[in-house]
């Protein structure tokens, strides 16, 4: 978990950064994986997918578990410049959730439409999700799809295919953003390789097929929480937590 060769090429984190990422409910910076983080990436994750099922698919699926079965993944739960962007989002006091890979192999189906939740009890604790997209997506080729606003709803449970009628559909009639009074709309992201990012867990988000002439799509996700409430998407097993627990302290911690 010493891995500190950098992984972001240099940015900044502005005031505008955050209006947009609280506004939108997600913000998404391209390039911003180093040309090295790119390539070791791509390598650990080729590595993770190729797992025999009888060895990935038990109490542990790798793609659940990601940062369990590799050494490299692993080491970014910590590394200084994640925590960095993390604390950016979420403040001073956050801890580590999960790490989840999401390869889309040529001819894939893509997700249809869905929300995550945490702090329906409190809505001050946030829960951002961290994205790495390695070799990038097009909109209509493994592409990230968002409805901005929708986040401030904070609904959970949504589920519709990749359609966005069906998707509308199961949201209901209140299509306006709360923020700024404008009707919600769907809004379909390109990303080019090395792009990061960040997501509002309670944003509505859906992820087009991925073209059968098209190569794999290399993407990890990395999730960080306010500590205060339970995760139900936490995914760590109890000998990783402990390991994480005397090379991290708290940042392994429940709460």
């Amino acid at each position: 978990m010493n891995d500190s060769r950098p992984i972001f090429n240099d940015y900044e984190w502005t005031d505008t950064h955050r209006q947009q990422m609280d506004r939108d409910g997600h913000i998404v910076f391209p390039d911003l994986l180093t040309s090295g983080a790119q390539r070791q990436l791509t390598e650990s994750l080729a590595r993770i997918h190729v797992i025999p099922r009888s060895e990935g698919q038990g109490p542990k699926p790798t793609n659940m578990y990601a940062a369990e079965y590799e050494e490299y993944l692993e080491s970014l739960i910590a590394h200084p410049q994640m925590l960095e962007l993390a604390h950016h989002v979420l403040g001073d006091n956050l801890r580590y959730d999960h790490c989840v890979s999401l390869i889309r192999p040529s001819g894939n189906k893509g997700s249809g439409w869905h929300t995550h939740g945490y702090g329906e009890v409190d809505p001050n604790l946030g829960f951002v999700r961290v994205f790495f997209y390695v070799n990038g997506f097009e909109p209509d080729d493994g592409g990230l799809k968002a409805v901005p606003g929708s986040h401030l709803y904070r609904r959970i449970g949504i589920r519709s295919s990749v359609d966005d009628r069906e998707m509308w559909e199961a949201w209901g009639a209140d299509r306006t953003h709360p923020e700024t009074g404008d009707p919600m709309k769907v809004e379909n992201l390109s990303a080019p390789p090395g792009t990061v990012a960040l997501m509002w867990t309670h944003a509505l988000h859906a992820v087009t097929p991925r073209k059968a002439s098209s190569d794999t799509r290399w993407c990890v996700v990395y999730a960080y929480r306010n500590p205060g409430e339970g995760s139900n998407a936490r995914r760590i097993s109890f000998s990783f937590e402990q390991k994480c627990r005397e090379a991290l302290g708290t940042l392994a911690e429940l709460y």
